[in-house]
């Protein structure tokens, strides 16, 4: 069994490392640290210079595009879990991010005051875009908020806080991945349970929201995994050529998981191992024009030599969403804060829109072209 990925980047020379490691199940060929014009990337720039901050962290982006360019949003303040924390909106048109606003926070009145978490950007066909983010102390106690906007994300309505179900008590909405909406009209929102003080030390489960009105009322699918094998959340959702759904989550267990739906996401498989690793991280994906799916993640566990945990930060392509290709590498130089919790989109040009956390410091947008892989 080899060791964990152990490269730098080497001016001028386009190296491949292999990444073998029998508990994934997949050799791995591992590109050197991507720049413009190779492995698919069409430009990269921060939405915000580190020099020229809004707040001091930020961290959790999502992004969708408008008719207007993209759009992108992301929790930002003193600190994750600071009461100060809301969630900052920021528009890219002709090359160039807007300055990031707060469109929303945690304050429910000027004495009690909650940080907010985790925005999902999300466009239902035919109806606004939603915002969807979490409200509360912390994940244990926090709830689902959302917010429409009916011109292209430049004003929004006031919070509207998601409601309670039997099941899983707060609704959450989308935790940290996009919904999707199958041809049906359904809308699938991918969502995950975190608690702590259980007699394990913690209960993590993937569970899913769905609409069938365009998300005006919810019904919970309930969680699909126990909490003891796998601890997973933050799922996010592939939709295969012949209907079947499958979906990749985080876990504790230095792997992602995958589960698949053949009845638009009423029942769901048994979670196993889909052969990546995971430092215990948040990904997202995509399901292509194409038929393809594209995955942004941290190609690494949490030991091991750098670059380990969140220091580097890849994409892979596959065609089953059982066998997976690293294709590029977004990110591999050691940080303080790593390189996370990716969101991920394809324009109607067929363009791939990417944004990450950078350092906490700023928001990552990387453009990838899939033609090229």
């Amino acid at each position: 069994m080899t060791s964990l990925l152990n490269f730098r980047k080497i001016a001028g020379i386009a190296l491949l490392i292999s990444f073998t490691n029998c508990s994934f199940g997949q050799d791995f060929k591992i590109p050197e640290l991507a720049t413009k014009g190779k492995q698919g990337i069409v430009s990269s720039e921060l939405v915000y210079s580190m020099d020229q901050k809004p707040t001091a962290q930020c961290h959790a982006s999502t992004i969708i595009e408008t008719s207007q360019g993209l759009m992108c949003a992301f929790f930002a303040g003193t600190h994750e879990k600071n009461k100060d924390v809301g969630i900052r909106v920021a528009h890219y048109k002709n090359g160039q991010w807007s300055w990031p606003v707060e469109v929303a926070n945690g304050f429910l009145t000027d004495s009690v005051k909650h940080p907010a978490w985790n925005p999902v950007l999300f466009r239902p066909k035919g109806g606004p875009i939603f915002l969807f983010y979490k409200v509360g102390p912390d994940v244990d106690n926090w709830w689902g908020v959302y917010m429409t906007s009916t011109d292209e994300g430049r004003t929004w309505t006031k919070p509207v806080r998601m409601g309670k179900d039997e099941i899983v008590g707060d609704l959450l909405g989308p935790v940290k991945n996009k919904a999707v909406q199958l041809a049906d009209g359904t809308i699938i929102s991918p969502t995950s349970l975190e608690r702590r003080g259980t007699p394990n030390g913690r209960d993590w489960r993937i569970y899913f929201e769905i609409s069938k009105d365009n998300g005006k009322t919810w019904k919970v699918i309930p969680p699909i995994n126990d909490g003891v094998e796998y601890d997973a959340i933050q799922p996010s959702v592939l939709i295969h050529k012949n209907g079947d759904l499958q979906i990749l989550a985080r876990t504790i267990q230095d792997v992602l998981v995958t589960s698949w739906s053949k009845d638009n996401g009423q029942t769901w498989s048994k979670l196993e191992k889909s052969g990546l690793p995971n430092p215990n991280s948040g990904t997202d994906a995509v399901t292509l024009k194409d038929g393809r799916h594209l995955l942004v993640y941290n190609h690494s566990t949490k030991n091991g030599p750098e670059p380990k945990g969140r220091n580097i930060l890849n994409l892979a392509i596959s065609d089953d969403g059982k066998n997976w290709k690293v294709v590029t590498t977004l990110e591999n130089d050691p940080i303080q804060h790593g390189y996370s919790y990716p969101a991920i989109i394809q324009s109607a040009d067929g363009k791939v829109h990417i944004t990450y956390t950078y350092d906490r410091r700023s928001v990552k947008h990387v453009t990838v072209d899939p033609s090229k892989f």
